[in-house]
């Protein structure tokens, strides 16, 4: 059963939230600074992207490193549980793309 008040739900809807899932995707193959991965994710605002990592870091999901340079550079990248939860998310969608790609069967 699960509860409203859960303390994974809160987690859960911040992975499956509409950036969520992309910051988790992006992160899987290379550790990135803010402006690389904002730009590897179409449409979002800088804003929504500051606050989807900041959940996302504050979950546990996602490291954060600030070099102390002018400006800052921050960088970020997954943990071990960021990449345990967003192993699957990049399988789902690797088999959504191969399936709607030109050419696969329907």
């Amino acid at each position: 059963m699960f509860h409203t008040d859960c303390a994974a739900r809160e987690v859960v809807d911040h992975v499956t939230s509409r950036w969520g899932v992309w910051v988790l995707i992006s992160l899987q193959r290379n550790d990135l600074r803010f402006y690389e991965l904002r730009e590897s994710i179409q449409g979002i605002s800088e804003k929504m992207l500051a606050q989807s990592l900041r959940a996302l870091v504050q979950d546990g999901l996602v490291w954060r490193r600030v070099e102390p340079t002018t400006p800052p550079q921050v960088t970020y990248g997954l943990t071990e549980f960021g990449r345990e939860v967003g192993e699957p998310l990049a399988e789902l969608f690797g088999r959504i793309t191969r399936r709607l790609s030109p050419g696969s069967a329907g």
